[in-house]
């Protein structure tokens, strides 16, 4: 028996520390894994990657929401940030259009975070709180653009959405073969969207019915314990 386990403090430290250094390297992993093949890559892919076994995985992580949580917190703090730099910019328009920029090559530059712009994860908190806090902050600015009279006035918020959609499905379609062609699709986007318009658009999807689509896209990431995929 090991002595030291009759010390309320001597065998909890190791243990411990053997915990956290398990925990950093799945989320090391994570990042690679999730760059690379986006969210789809199972929890055992992540594992693997990691070199601990699927149950020291979901020791760790129990669901894949808490994993994505861990993961891309500073990525969406960086998008939150974004947000805050594109409002600070004395022309509303550069503003906007620097967003939709800065937020889409964060999409590109990421597979996982592309994938993540386009699902919601109701109990990953601060991930949601950022995305919520972000949110708030571009309806702020898409309303200073349309002032100026540079944005089309039928530009709803959900747009963005479908603009974060449109980048993920042309970044995880075109991966290495073409890594710029996002940027084509953005440069479109954008010039689409600047007053005066050509036409009228479709209504729009609204809110709650892409927060449904968002949300069926993030429970189809979750892999229960013991299934690679």
């Amino acid at each position: 028996m090991n002595s030291g386990a009759q010390h309320p403090d001597g065998p909890a430290q190791p243990l411990r520390s053997d915990a956290e250094r398990n925990r950093e390297r799945i989320i090391a992993a994570a990042r690679t894994v999730f760059a690379r093949d986006g969210l789809s890559a199972s929890m055992a892919s992540v594992a693997r990657e990691a070199g601990v076994g699927i149950a020291t995985m979901f020791r760790r992580f129990p669901t894949k929401e808490e994993l994505v949580d861990a993961v891309f917190s500073d990525r969406m703090d960086a998008y939150a940030d974004a947000v805050t730099v594109a409002l600070e910019d004395p022309d509303p328009w550069n503003g906007f259009v620097g967003y939709i920029e800065a937020a889409c090559a964060m999409q590109a530059a990421d597979s996982g975070f592309a994938d993540v712009l386009t699902m919601t994860f109701p109990t990953a908190k601060a991930l949601e709180q950022r995305r919520n806090e972000a949110y708030q902050a571009m309806v702020r600015l898409i309303d200073r653009a349309k002032a100026t009279g540079r944005l089309r006035q039928d530009f709803d918020p959900s747009d963005l959405v479908l603009i974060h959609m449109a980048n993920a499905g042309v970044v995880n379609a075109t991966g290495d073969a073409a890594p710029d062609a996002w940027r084509r699709v953005v440069a479109l986007f954008i010039q689409s969207l600047e007053a005066p318009a050509r036409g009228p658009l479709p209504a729009s999807p609204g809110h709650e019915p892409l927060y449904k689509a968002m949300l069926r896209a993030g429970q189809g990431t979750t892999t229960p314990p013991g299934k690679s995929s």
